[in-house]
């Protein structure tokens, strides 16, 4: 038997997620997890994305019983198997456009899901394919004086104007940009979550 969804509970300050989320019909409360994000350079890309989730969602959980489920995520991008984070500065940015530019990358995005209680869970890891136009220095220099990579894993958005530096994607759109909303519905049903009826 499942239960009507009105509420979630967002373990992140990423507006992106925030909006990923309400384009579900549902109220969003936010509580950020303070979880830091350490390096784990013996770990794959998607098994640190998996464990940065896994690590944000119980970091809120353990701030006590939630009358809603409780979600995290992490997005880790992925070049020949090293995983590249947000820049530390606009040099470091720079740094890794020129990485990216082209050819593809992976995108793993994580999510960690629980009932208000935590005694539910549900974890899942999605990735896509990511391919960059051939970018010049020029080009480059101008996304970043716009500041928008600065606070996004492999120093690009992709639905803001990052998406001009994108060729193609295969797979999950919405997981390149922080949350894949079709696994997400999915693992909120399997909890015994249904979202809500249009009114």
């Amino acid at each position: 038997m499942s239960e009507g969804l009105s509420r979630v509970l967002l373990a992140s300050a990423s507006p992106r997620r925030l909006h990923l989320l309400q384009s579900l019909g549902v109220t969003v409360e936010i509580a950020p997890s303070g979880y830091e994000e350490p390096i784990h350079p013996r770990w794959t890309p998607a098994q640190v994305a998996l464990d940065h989730a896994a690590q944000k969602l119980d970091a809120v959980l353990r701030r006590g019983v939630r009358p809603m489920p409780v979600l995290a995520a992490d997005t880790v991008v992925d070049v020949d198997g090293e995983a590249l984070g947000k820049p530390v500065d606009a040099h470091d940015a720079v740094r890794m456009l020129g990485r990216l530019s082209g050819r593809a990358h992976l995108v793993h995005t994580a999510f960690a899901l629980a009932s208000g209680d935590g005694r539910r869970r549900e974890a899942e890891c999605v990735t896509t394919t990511v391919r960059f136009y051939e970018l010049q220095p020029e080009e480059i220099r101008e996304y970043v004086a716009t500041d928008e990579p600065l606070d996004k894993a492999g120093a690009y958005g992709i639905a803001g104007r990052g998406a001009a530096l994108v060729e193609r994607v295969e797979g999950d759109f919405y997981a390149v940009m922080g949350l894949p909303l079709g696994r997400v519905v999915r693992a909120l049903r399997r909890l015994g979550f249904r979202l809500p009826n249009p009114k």
